[in-house]
């Protein structure tokens, strides 16, 4: 029965340790990879934060139609926004503010969140009397910040009956 004894290197040999050349140049090369790992997480900061108000605008643009939806029709020009049973706003064909063009039929409405712009309309399918229409398109828009001064916007829309109409006269 034979013993191996296990042998040691001679010492120096097999040794793995770092020059100072290669501990000086990875000292170098770190910075810039932190600096890359860095912008990569200011980057998806952005888009983030570009997301949130994307979708913080589609669920104030919804959620104008959604009131638009469930009013009274003879309520449909008029807005409480903050549903403390007073409205905030009437809606106008008057050219002013949001609202294009003034007597073109079409009623625009107009508020601001969080930097967010949110505008809305009503263009009934008869000139006259909202009472006296069929029924009328609804549109919301709203505009939110990128950054850098830029700016996006969504829109989208429904159409609503008059539950009273009767046909024309």
């Amino acid at each position: 029965m034979s013993h191996d004894v296990p042998r040691t290197p001679p010492s120096g040999a097999g040794e793995g340790g770092s020059t100072l050349i290669e501990v000086m140049l990875a000292m170098i090369i770190l910075p810039f990879a932190i600096l890359g790992v860095m912008g990569m997480f200011r980057w998806s900061d952005h888009g983030l934060q570009v997301g949130a108000n994307s979708l913080r605008a589609l669920a104030l643009a919804e959620s104008r139609l959604e009131a638009k939806r469930s009013v009274p029709w003879d309520l449909l020009l008029v807005d409480d926004l903050d549903s403390d049973g007073v409205p905030e706003v009437r809606m106008r064909d008057d050219g002013a503010g949001a609202d294009a063009q003034a007597g073109d039929g079409i009623y625009t409405g107009e508020t601001e969140v969080d930097g967010i712009q949110i505008v809305w309309t009503v263009q009934p399918d008869r000139v006259g009397p909202i009472a006296c229409a069929g029924s009328a398109v609804i549109q919301a828009r709203a505009a939110y910040p990128l950054g850098q001064g830029r700016r996006s916007e969504l829109r989208i829309g429904t159409v609503r009956a008059n539950p009273r109409y009767l046909g024309a006269t």
